[in-house]
């Protein structure tokens, strides 16, 4: 057994096969890669990592009543993000920013997960051909993945607070296989929530700025050879070292710090165009 605690859902004890698969590379990984890109360069408060937000999903499952499978694929689902997260699909143009699911099962496969799983008596196939409905339903249904982030996000955000967000976790029900909540208020309280996030933290300009130019950067130095896709796949901290190592890297970054060219960028420069998202939870009297 694991016990696994967090600001949102409190203390909850998970299975051996959760213990093993935070140990493995793969996972610890994730504890290195910012949730919300690079923006932590200009906005040091927002600094929470893509492997809180797992267990954050894994639990918000597990509460719910999700089977210990589905808390696995909950575990698993952003295991295959980029360095600095949705900065990679900035990188490669992916306007539906789902790089991180289109490499997903090759980057489970080169990794101990499925060792671990076998172990467990679980095949990965499991993870790759099931279908998870608690985890993730498509725009704008409430699910796992979403209400997880979308609460995490805006704390961390000031767009809420911690105590606003678990009460309204306590107005959470699961109806057919699918997240609803329990009271009209509650329901149009959380798709405002989602709307004030994407507006005041996702499509912020300084946190455009600092996602934009960190994929420019990344763009530069791979086209000159100096970091390859590879690269992307090391941790936050691994892949700003490979940057900072060259000179011109070393001042790229201490620029997007120091926010120059920052209007110029904003007015002129090729700001990511992030995904339009709009949340319609359900009210379920």
């Amino acid at each position: 057994m694991v016990e696994v605690n967090d600001f949102l859902y409190g203390k909850m004890e998970l299975p051996q096969v959760f213990a093993d698969l935070l140990n493995t590379a793969a996972l610890k990984r994730l504890a290195g890669i910012h949730q919300s890109g690079a923006i932590f360069l200009v906005n040091p408060d927002i600094c929470h990592s893509r492997l809180e937000h797992a267990i954050g999903v894994t639990m918000l499952i597990k509460m719910l009543g999700g089977t210990e499978l589905e808390q696995i694929a909950g575990l698993l689902h952003d295991v295959s993000h980029t360095a600095f997260s949705h900065v990679g699909d900035y990188v490669f143009e992916n306007l539906e920013e789902d790089f991180h699911e289109q490499v997903f099962e090759e980057v489970i496969i080169q990794s101990e997960i499925p060792k671990v799983l076998q172990n467990h008596g679980y095949d990965i196939e499991q993870i790759f051909s099931g279908k998870f409905e608690i985890l993730e339903q498509p725009l704008p249904a409430l699910c796992a993945d979403r209400l997880d982030y979308t609460l995490r996000d805006a704390i961390h955000g000031g767009v809420i607070s911690r105590q606003r967000a678990r009460t309204f976790l306590k107005s959470i029900v699961l109806k057919e296989g699918v997240i609803e909540v329990s009271s009209e208020e509650e329901a149009m309280w959380i798709n405002d929530v989602f709307k004030r996030l994407n507006n005041e933290v996702f499509n912020l300009p300084l946190h455009l700025y600092a996602n934009g130019k960190m994929a420019e950067l990344i763009k530069e130095l791979m086209e000159k050879g100096l970091l390859n896709k590879s690269d992307l796949f090391k941790t936050d901290t691994l892949l700003l070292n490979k940057i900072r190592s060259s000179i011109s890297g070393y001042e790229a970054i201490k620029a997007i710090k120091q926010l120059k060219g920052f209007s110029e960028f904003i007015k002129f420069g090729a700001v990511p165009k992030v995904k339009t998202r709009k949340l319609n939870a359900i009210y379920h009297n």
